[in-house]
Order: C-alpha cells, then structure tokens, then sequence
C-alpha cells in the first residue's frame, strides 16, 4: 500500500504510528499534505535537562526527520515552558528576575540537545510571548459554560466535557488521585483545574479581567498551538507522564474552545527511562542530567542508547548500555573509514527500502538499526567498486535520516572532543615511530610504543589500509 508525497505521486510507503487516542496503529493520513503540522511539549526551563528530557527530543526528531522525507512541508513546533512555578522559586532563591534563569536554562537545553543531534524545531514558541492567546480561550471558555472565575482563579469544569479521560483510559476516581488535586473552596468539583491563578506582587503576573496573575500549565500548550499551528494539529507528541494530566487536560481545553474540533488528530507517546532498573528520582539520587552525559560520552552514542529500544517502551538506561553504543557506533564509523576512498553521496533514493520501511512502520528503530549495522557489515567485505558506492550512500543516507553518522570518520575515532589533552601529532608521530621499528625487525620498541599509546588511551589495528587508531570507548 503506497502513500503519496504531495498529490498523485504514489512512490512512499505508507506511515504507520500508534496513536494514543485510539489504542492502535493507525495509518498516518495529514489533514493537508501540503502542510504537516507536529506539536511536541518541550522544556520547562528552570534548571538541566535529564536524560529523561532527552528521549522525546531525540524521538520526535527522528519522526520529524520521517515526515520531512514524505511530505514537502512540515511544521514543526517545540515550545519553551518559561513561567512557572519552579521556575519563580529558583528566580527567587538566586535572587534574580525569572528571565535571567530561563533564558539561561533554554540556551543550554538547546545547546545539549544539539550535541545529540537534535535539529531546532521549526517554531519554538515561548509561553510569555502567548498570554493574550491564553486569556482569550480562557475567555471564550467561560462564555460557552466550560470554565469558570472564581477568588482571582479560572477553572476549567471537567465534569462540563463528556469525553475527559478518554487520552488516559482512566476513571473519575483513578484521574482525581492521578492529578493530585488541590482541595480549594472555589472549585465546583475536585477534579476542576486552574487555567489561571492570582499572583502576589512579588511574583511575575499580567493584567487580565479576573486581576493580576499567570497562567496555569496546561492553557499553555493550547493557545500555543492555536497561533502558531491552528485549532486541529496531525501530530501531538509528548512523553508517557504527559498524558494525564496535562495531555488530558490540553485536550478538554482545545476542544471546549473550539466547538469540539480535535486537538490532534494523531497523539504519541514515549516512554519512561529508568536508571539501571530504577525509577529516576531525586530521592534516590539517580537523576542523569544530559549536560553531564556528554562530557563522558559523545552526544552520538547517547543519542544511539536512546534509539536502541523501541520509542514506546519503557527503556533501561545503564552505563554499560551507553558503553555498548559507542562500541557499536565504532563499527559503524569504521565500515566508513574502510571506504574513506569511495566517492559516494547520501540521497532519498539510497536509503535501503528495509530500512525505511521499519521506521514507517511506528518508528521502529531497533528494526531500522539492525538494517544499517548490516550495511556496515556488507561493506567490510565489499570487493566490488560499484557496491562500494552503493554501501557507502546507504551508511550515509540511513544514518541521517535518524541522525546517526553525521561526523568525519576519522574525527569520530579522534574522540569527537571528548579527550581533550590528545595531541594529534604526538599520536601520528609515535604509530611512525612505531612502523620503523617493527620494518627494523625491533619488535621490542614496536610493543613499547603501543604500550605507551594504550596509556594514554589510544588503541591501534593493524591492517592492510596500514595502522589505524581510535580512542578507547
């Protein structure tokens, strides 16, 4: 079954994604192929990104690297979550103006997550710059008896929209005790959610017909989504702890606002890391902040752990796991250097059907994967210039589309920056030194440069290309 990329062309297989909604893969059909909309929740900006933060970053990248492929306009939006909470207490406890940490903190976001190969979304709205658009659905909620003013506070009415908790699968009961509710004497049912709260005059607040104050989370994704991609989006992404609430609650919103048009039409969600088998958490003190991971491993290889397990399952960080992507990343880049010699270019048309067609089918990397480390095996044992042109395109071609190889081989086994006291031409000097000694026949020496380069991190292979070197993983 064939999928056209823009009007009667049908060459593209068909794009398969489990939709949260439904409870089923369902073929991905654009409301307007012209125009591909994606949303996906990005950082609340108040402090570092954890490696939690990092998987549906590096998810929907992929998919957005998909889409791009088979449609000729995709938009695709991330946002900054830039008011908040936690984010007035840090500002607060630094004794600085909130700004000064989210713009801080969205820089390094930015910063870490393109180290992991992540390209910038296409609109990154912020939720400062949305306030009116919040105010007026807020406003267009209460004039159609969805939500509700109360003591400075806006409350969205659950009990007023039939469909809430359809996202979640989830009961009355079992969505109360999910979204720890606070028990205030404005509500009208437990289960009512704040869409906009008074501030104090210490804390950050705008001008609105219920008084000074901010926006609750949830409002915020919504109107975001309505100025910048409209009322109903293809896509909505997130990761598994989104969903209920804040997706549940996106959803009640948007559609109550909007006569009941859908949100989304497609929902996705990723799921958990764990740490060696544990819950992340502070208490346990096993929180792993990408900021860090990538001064101990390249941003490539974290980025291959987190592409190793299929987005929907719940995936097992671990440091041998991290390990073993580097490892594998090595014989990927090495297949590359073998065909340093080979004239070849990525293109659409290189990409392996099998490849392409795992990722079609709901992102399935660990599929798609095994089909790119088996190109890598074809060409090491390649004789044939033709096919070595032909292998060499595919590695490269397969390789971006999830954005894996995107460095010079020789710079990867370099170390990619991650050791930064090698001396390029101290290494190059002693393997010379080295090949004079065993064409002397001093074997002795030969073993005691290598000795000496495994001290400092730096292993050789001796081949027919002559002797080559990488940095330990």
């Amino acid at each position: 079954m064939l999928h056209p990329k823009s009007g009667p062309d049908m060459t593209t297989p068909r794009l398969q994604l489990h939709n949260s909604l439904t409870r089923r893969k369902e073929v991905f059909e654009p409301a307007d192929p012209a125009r591909v909309t994606m949303y996906v929740c990005g950082p609340t900006v108040y402090n570092f990104a954890h490696i939690g933060n990092a998987r549906p970053a590096v998810v929907f990248d992929v998919l957005a690297r998909v889409l791009r492929r088979l449609y000729p306009n995709v938009v695709y939006a991330r946002n900054i979550t830039d008011i908040e909470d936690k984010i007035i207490a840090a500002a607060k406890e630094q004794g600085v103006e909130i700004s000064t940490i989210t713009d801080k903190y969205a820089a390094i976001y930015r910063e870490d997550m393109g180290t992991l190969g992540v390209l910038p979304p296409d609109i990154e709205p912020k939720a400062t710059d949305t306030i009116p658009g919040m105010i007026a659905m807020m406003q267009a909620l209460i004039d159609n008896g969805h939500a509700y003013a109360a003591e400075g506070h806006v409350l969205f009415n659950v009990p007023s929209y039939a469909e809430y908790g359809r996202l979640s699968g989830r009961d009355r009961d079992d969505m109360i005790a999910g979204a720890r509710v606070e028990v205030a004497p404005y509500k009208q049912d437990p289960a009512d959610f704040v869409l906009w709260k008074p501030s104090t005059p210490e804390q950050p607040g705008w001008d609105s017909p219920w008084g000074r104050g901010r926006p609750g989370w949830h409002i915020e994704c919504s109107a975001m989504i309505e100025k910048h991609l409209g009322t109903t989006i293809d896509i909505h992404g997130g990761g598994i702890d989104l969903q209920f609430p804040h997706h549940e609650n996106e959803i009640a919103q948007s559609n109550c606002a909007h006569g009941n048009a859908p949100l989304a039409r497609f929902w996705l969600h990723n799921g958990f890391v764990n740490i060696e088998k544990e819950k992340m958490s502070k208490s346990i003190g096993n929180v792993l902040l990408v900021h860090d991971l990538i001064k101990e491993a390249p941003g490539e290889a974290i980025r291959l752990a987190l592409l190793n397990g299929h987005y929907r399952q719940p995936l097992d960080w671990t440091a041998d796991g991290l390990a073993q992507s580097r490892r594998m990343l090595d014989r990927l880049y090495g297949a590359l250097r073998a065909l340093a010699d080979v004239e070849a270019k990525a293109s659409n048309e290189a990409v392996p059907s099998a490849f392409l067609e795992a990722l079609l089918d709901d992102l399935n990397t660990p599929k798609a994967l095994a089909v790119l480390f088996d190109l890598a095996k074809q060409a090491n044992t390649a004789t044939d210039a033709a096919e070595k042109v032909r292998l060499k395109a595919a590695l490269l071609a397969s390789g971006a589309l999830v954005g894996l190889l995107q460095a010079d081989p020789e710079s990867w086994f370099a170390g990619m920056g991650m050791t930064p006291n090698i001396n390029l031409e101290e290494i190059e000097a002693l393997i010379a030194a080295r090949a004079a000694a065993r064409k002397g026949r001093d074997f002795k020496e030969a073993d005691r440069i290598r000795d000496e380069l495994a001290e400092r991190g730096i292993l050789i292979e001796d081949g027919p290309q002559g002797t080559l070197w990488r940095v330990a993983s």
